[in-house]
């Protein structure tokens, strides 16, 4: 964090807190910190996503402990769901990380760019999907392939589960809410995992952590209430445009 101006400090924390909103309002909104950490910082591949990854085990525990209050997470469907995804996270965001370090800046931005395109094409593909008219829970071998694939992904480029997951779930029937609590167990231990192996590397600037990762607790509390309370289809209009037009800006930008 040496070094860094006053402006973009100020810019990685709001970052923080958007992205907090976005991970338990929507879903796809940890992507956001590390769009930061990498156009906003000189870290490497390697510490944008290790640092980014670090700031979500916390966000995670708090908002898998925020839908299990609010009943989506003790649901038997739901739980076996989150479960699966957890355990398929083990295996997979090993995989990612080890990836992460063959990963120059340049094919990182590049990775980076891809996703956060692809994430806005599911964000709007949901928005426009007509609303499940019961619950869906897809087969276990299903959502086992889907949650090693994102883990994957997620290792690689540092970000939460619930930006690929979300998405996905949603597009296999299952209602936003129950797919959003799902997505956050899962994302524990993505990012403990993550985070264990990014270590080991070295690969995390704990000031950059603590000044994403706190504005980023508060925002997930806050994202919890409005997904409860008020429609998100501005937010989630908010959110399409802003991925799209920062998608070209990544790729380039490696």
């Amino acid at each position: 964090m040496a070094g860094a101006s006053v402006p973009v400090l100020v810019a990685l924390g709001l970052l923080g807190l958007v992205g907090g909103v976005g991970i338990t309002a929507v879903g796809p909104g940890g992507v956001l910190p590390t769009i930061g950490l990498f156009a906003l910082t000189g870290l490497t591949p390697a510490q944008v996503a290790g640092t980014a990854l670090v700031t979500h085990v916390a966000t995670g525990i708090l908002a898998t402990a925020a839908y299990t209050r609010s009943g989506q997470l003790r649901e038997p469907g739901t739980r076996r769901t989150a479960l699966v995804l957890a355990v398929s996270a083990a295996a997979g965001t090993p995989l990612g990380v080890l990836v992460n370090s063959y990963v120059s800046k340049r094919m990182f931005g590049l990775v980076l760019g891809v996703f956060v395109a692809g994430v806005a094409g599911l964000v709007w593909s949901r928005e426009h999907r007509r609303p499940a008219g019961s619950r869906v829970h897809p087969p276990t071998a299903v959502v086992a392939g889907m949650g090693c694939a994102v883990a994957v992904a997620a290792g690689v480029v540092g970000i939460g589960g619930p930006m690929l997951t979300v998405p996905l779930l949603v597009a296999l029937g299952v209602p936003v809410l129950e797919s959003l609590a799902s997505a956050q167990a899962q994302s524990v231990v993505i990012a403990g995992v993550g985070t264990v192996g990014y270590l080991a590397q070295g690969a995390v600037d704990w000031p950059l952590a603590v000044l994403v990762g706190v504005p980023e607790l508060a925002g997930v509390l806050l994202g919890w209430r409005i997904a409860h309370a008020l429609p998100t289809r501005h937010l989630k209009y908010a959110l399409i445009t802003t991925l799209l037009a920062l998608a070209p800006y990544l790729a380039l930008h490696g």
